[in-house]
């Protein structure tokens, strides 16, 4: 319960100071759930940008109200931006990224989808924090019902759950 206060208080602490859209990122206090390594402009581990639950939290949130392949109904995803994530590890010059997942499998994704849509890293589905059972801790959402476009294998193949890295290329 105690974590949980603290994750909180830290992701407001960042929200209310724009620490983030400063252009620094304070090192995780909690669980490293995510790693973003490549070409940054902003890191808090050496070359490396890490983020906990309550880092990912303090990127501008969404949530994407979607059905998915695997799933037989409508739900709700929350999480951050794509383009958040971008925007504050400065990655925008990069034009493509490495997806990890925790069992290995990787998929490769265009940059430009994170910033042309409403991609979230969601993090919760229907308000519930998503477990490694659950496809999570990271699920990569696009937004299929509101862009029919995005209905295609290809855009499926991207939509990578359990991630845990995250490797930018240019």
């Amino acid at each position: 319960m105690l974590r949980l206060l603290l994750s909180s208080g830290l992701a407001l602490l960042l929200t209310s100071t724009g620490l983030l859209q400063a252009g620094e990122l304070p090192e995780p206090q909690g669980r490293v759930l995510l790693k973003v390594t490549g070409p940054l402009q902003v890191t808090n581990q050496g070359e490396e940008a890490h983020f906990d639950r309550a880092l990912l939290e303090s990127l501008e949130q969404q949530t994407t109200q979607t059905l998915t392949p695997w799933t037989e109904e409508v739900n709700d995803y929350t999480g951050p931006l794509g383009r958040a994530l971008v925007e504050t590890v400065g990655a925008e010059d990069a034009t493509w990224m490495t997806v990890t997942a925790l069992n290995g499998y990787q998929a490769r994704l265009p940059v430009a989808d994170f910033m042309e849509y409403p991609v979230i890293l969601a993090l919760k589905k229907n308000d519930r924090y998503l477990r490694i059972r659950d496809r999570g801790p990271i699920f990569i959402i696009y937004p299929f019902d509101a862009y029919p476009q995005l209905h295609s294998e290809m855009h499926y193949n991207r939509s990578v759950w359990q991630v845990k890295a995250i490797e930018f290329h240019e």
